[in-house]
């Protein structure tokens, strides 16, 4: 056995080992224990303490490390950090920071960062610091950044907020100098703008493969990028330099890296012309060669002077297609292939419906870029062969040929042909960020040999036009032989018509408006056309020739007059003094810069209350230009003249255009009361006009009223005014007159 003495000094190692078992598994201290057993716990407690030492001081050297390499990171960091406070100071900010901004960092501190953001940017940077403030989310902006020394660098601010849960919350930003990339973007642009000079350039690779053109290269040319891209440029070779030329040309690139000389080339189309090319080798860092640079550009202006005289003298220059001039050959042509063939040819005559109207309420720049894409679509709708070309105006022609030689075959499909090109110009057009819809009519004439001369067939489309158009447009017709009587009759009508006025021929006819009592409360001044041979001619029959010949202002004027006349005379007459009368106003009329004094002349003239001539204009006739119409409307509002919306529910005018009118009655289109009782949709759009009206204010009066039926549905609508048939015919003034005497008015 070991004595005492041993086991009280143990070597170091075992007091080390006692003392980290003691620090394991500490006894508590006991003052009863022996002086060598003090001894020894007061040895393993220095030695606990010495471990405890080196463990601190190990830990405080990772601590300081550890810093350190932080503050490295963050001190030296690649872009700049700060802190700012929520009123935008900085709080922190690291060397770079500092550096880029070129100002000393003490000096940044509580400094309001926007002092240092460009003027120009600092609202931008104040949505930025606002944005990270109120959201987790990140915000990024792109800023001028003020140095200390007043230079001005672009920089990529990242802003993300910190703190929450009691802490301030505060932005942490990173901030990075964009100069070089701005730098780099502007070479790129500057590039960019090169290559996509007036000069035609392509880019191949070694193997002299095409591996970018630019769009000049494609004016050039003829041939689309993708059309040559991946492909060699003998393509574009003609046959005036031969292969030895070519084999020169390589041999000399090859030794010097650069060639410039004229060299004849083909463009798609296959018209040869001279231009001066410039080939230059592009190599790389180890001296090889990467592409091949050529630039060229047309040296031949004499042929592109004639090709301009050719362009000028057989083209539209607005849709680069084909004018009358080469028309009439082309249709000549086609006739003279006819004759071999005995096959029919087609004419189809096209006209845009209601293009004034869109040149007058949008501008003809608006009008210009509308035939425009109506003639690219036009020729995207022919066979390869057949023509299209625009005579002017809103006016083109398309010729077919080889639709067989049976004539039922071949309108059949010219008719066909008709109706895809209709079709194809009624769908949407995007104009200047506005969508517009438009329309067309088409006549067609069908030809065979030369049986009629060119100028013969164009008259037959006209003529089927002509009829297109005054059957409801936008739609398509053959010309037959009727045709020709009825144009005939028409120049006859047109004549008579001019004369009309001046031989006493028009005249007024009145038809009474009636309550809900059968009580008159009103007039409408119908024009007739009393003809000494044709009897009585409606107005509707004779209205869209009035327009179209001009006529139509002048005999509004005169139809104003004579109803202001008349209610001059109903003033003597005790069943008629006071009674309104209505007056169309046709579209033409209310745009003459004249109207307003017009009316207002008539109604001094006649010395009437303005208050008894209610004024029928239609929802087309406002929409024509809204803003004169209100302008207008207004000017004789302010006399006392009231306004009534006519044939209303057949046109698209909004509610805030009806709100914004100074109306003071709708009329339901008789469409819509004839198909009352046999169509539950009309009975609809009549109830819902009734109650529109009700909410905006308006008088409702329904007009075409011929059966006890459609007033009873009428009635039942909640209508309170009728005009019809039913109560009277539209009578000359005498009989009128005699007719209100037997019935007074309630006014």
């Amino acid at each position: 056995m070991k004595d005492q003495g041993e086991c009280c000094e143990p070597s170091g190692e075992t007091l080390r080992e006692a003392a980290e078992n003691r620090l394991a598994n500490a006894p508590p201290p006991d003052s009863s224990r022996p002086a060598d057993e003090l001894l020894h716990e007061l040895q393993v407690h220095q030695i606990e303490l010495e471990i405890q030492n080196e463990t601190l001081r190990e830990s405080q050297l990772a601590l300081e490390e550890s810093r350190d390499r932080y503050v490295d990171l963050y001190e030296f960091a690649p872009v700049g950090y700060l802190t700012l406070t929520a009123t935008g100071q900085i709080a922190e900010i690291n060397l770079t920071g500092a550096a880029l901004l070129g100002v000393e960092r003490k000096r940044l501190q509580h400094r309001r960062f926007d002092a240092y953001v460009a003027p120009k940017d600092r609202e931008r940077w104040r949505r930025v610091f606002v944005a990270a403030m109120g959201a987790d989310a990140r915000q990024q902006a792109d800023v001028g950044l003020q140095r200390g020394d007043g230079g001005v660098f672009p920089a990529s601010v990242d802003c993300l907020r910190m703190g929450g849960d009691g802490a301030p919350a505060m932005v942490r930003v990173a901030l990075a100098d964009i100069s070089q990339r701005r730098h780099a973007e502007e070479e790129l642009r500057i590039a960019a703008i090169a290559f996509e000079s007036q000069q035609g350039m392509v880019v191949t690779d070694p193997d002299g493969v095409i591996v970018r053109v630019n769009h000049a290269f494609s004016e050039l040319t003829g041939y689309a990028d993708y059309e040559v891209i991946g492909r060699p440029p003998p393509l574009l070779k003609s046959e005036r330099q031969d292969d030895a030329f070519y084999q020169q040309l390589q041999a000399e690139l090859k030794a010097t890296g650069y060639w410039q000389g004229e060299i004849w080339s083909r463009r798609r189309s296959g018209t040869v012309y001279a231009a001066w090319l410039t080939i230059t080798a592009v190599r790389g860092a180890d001296g090889e060669v990467t592409h091949y640079v050529g630039a060229f550009s047309d040296i031949t202006p004499h042929k592109e002077a004639e090709a301009e005289i050719h362009r000028l003298a057989f083209f539209d220059p607005l849709t680069n297609l084909p004018n009358r001039r080469l028309l009439c050959d082309r249709v000549d042509q086609t006739m003279a292939a006819s004759s071999r063939s005995h096959q029919y040819g087609a004419l189809l005559f096209l006209d845009l419906d209601n293009f004034k109207s869109l040149n007058d309420t949008r501008g003809h720049d608006i009008g210009d870029r509308w035939l425009i894409e109506v003639a690219r679509r036009l020729q995207a709708g022919l066979r390869e062969g057949d023509t299209v070309a625009r005579l002017g105006g809103d006016e083109f022609v398309v010729v077919l040929a080889g639709l067989g030689v049976d004539a039922q075959d071949a309108a059949l499909h010219a008719g066909l042909v008709g109706e895809t090109l209709r079709a194809s110009i009624i769908r949407p057009y995007e104009l200047v960020g506005q969508e517009y819809r438009g329309a067309l009519s088409i006549g067609i004439a069908l030809f065979r040999n030369h049986d009629a001369s060119v100028t013969e067939v164009l008259k037959q489309a006209d003529l089927a036009l002509y009829q297109a158009k005054s059957t409801g447009r936008n739609s398509v017709r053959f010309f037959e032989p009727a045709m020709q009587a009825a144009l005939e009759e028409r120049g006859a009508l047109e004549a008579e018509l001019r004369q009309a006025l001046a031989r006493g021929q028009l005249q007024l006819h009145y038809q009474a408006q009636v309550d809900a009592m059968g009580r008159v409360i009103g007039a409408e001044a119908l024009l007739r056309w009393v003809h000494p041979q044709r009897g009585v001619i409606p107005f509707a029959r004779f209205l869209h020739l009035a327009e179209e010949v001009g006529f139509i202002v002048p005999i509004g004027r005169w139809v104003l007059e004579t109803a202001c006349a008349r209610l001059r005379v109903w003033q003597a007459i005790p069943a008629l003094r006071g009674l309104p009368l209505a007056v169309n106003i046709s579209g033409r009329q209310l745009r003459q810069p004249e109207f307003v004094a017009e009316v207002r002349a008539a109604l001094e003239d006649a010395g009437v209350d303005p208050g008894c001539l209610k004024l029928e204009l239609t929802e087309t006739t406002v929409l024509d230009d809204v803003d004169d119409t209100l302008a207008k409307m207004s000017a004789l509002r302010a006399l006392g003249v009231h306004f009534v919306m006519d044939d209303y529910g057949t046109g698209c005018l909004s509610l805030l255009h009806l709100r914004r009118l100074p109306l003071d009655q709708l009329k339901i289109d008789d469409s819509f009361v004839g198909s009352i009782i046999d169509t539950p949709d009309s009975e609809v759009i009549v109830r819902t006009i009734i109650a529109m009206a009700g909410t905006l204010g308006l008088a409702v009066v329904a007009e075409g009223v011929e059966s006890s039926a459609q007033l009873e549905r009428l009635r039942a609508c909640g209508c309170s005014a009728f005009q019809g048939f039913l109560f009277s015919r539209p009578q000359p003034p005498a009989e009128f007159e005699a007719h209100l005497a037997a019935t007074p008015a309630s006014l």
